[in-house]
């Protein structure tokens, strides 16, 4: 399926810039930072992407055995840029099958994690206000994360870094198990010649189902 930009947080086409208003807009969620069709991951694309973006693109590090990046996602436009990122990655679930888990990066209300978790509004709301329920580590520092309730099928932690929203969505829910481990979490940006060497692979189905997959 070719891929069209779409709302991050619906996955409906826009309408883009014109005569009413100079930022894209959905018909639901109003003005919008678009987001790109995903796109079958490669070092090549992840450059390119890393290049353009102030915003991380979080991965798993070291990426666990058997995962592999399954796909790169960006919300932006042309005059503010890259405001979110998101990284797929596709491996064994701890309880059996196959698991998925993606991680967002995002400016505040731009709505990308939101929308992949099946979260209503923009951002993890009210959750962030209780203890959080887990922990990963960036840069030698830990980072509290949130459960926040999303669609039923997905586990959704969501946190703070640096001023922006960090999310980690695994699917299915009993992949949440994952956040057990003591999970590093690397800028792919900064992984310069490694990222080279990383597995690739092909996009998790339901992503691209609902955002377009531009092959």
């Amino acid at each position: 399926m070719k891929g069209e930009m779409s709302c991050p947080r619906c996955g409906r086409s826009p309408q883009p810039p014109g005569a009413w208003s100079n930022r894209w807009t959905c018909g639901e969620h109003g003005e919008i930072f678009p987001l790109s069709p995903v796109a079958a991951p490669s070092a090549r694309l992840a450059r390119q992407l890393g290049e353009r973006s102030d915003v991380p693109l979080w991965l798993v590090w070291p990426l666990m055995r058997g995962w592999v990046v399954g796909a790169l996602l960006s919300a932006g436009d042309d005059v503010h840029g890259v405001q979110g990122t998101a990284v797929a990655i596709s491996g064994p679930n701890p309880f059996g099958g196959a698991a998925d888990l993606v991680l967002v990066a995002e400016e505040q209300d731009v709505g990308l994690g939101a929308g992949l978790a099946g979260v209503e509004g923009r951002d993890p709301g009210d959750a962030v206000k209780a203890e959080p329920q887990a922990r990963v580590e960036v840069d030698g520092r830990t980072v509290p994360l949130w459960c926040v309730t999303g669609h039923p099928d997905r586990a959704v932690y969501a946190g703070h870094w640096d001023g922006r929203w960090l999310w980690m969505i695994l699917r299915p829910h009993m992949a949440g198990a994952l956040l057990l481990e003591d999970l590093v979490l690397a800028d792919l940006r900064m992984l310069g010649s490694e990222a080279e060497m990383l597995p690739y692979g092909a996009p998790p189905p339901w992503l691209a189902a609902r955002y377009g997959y531009d092959q």
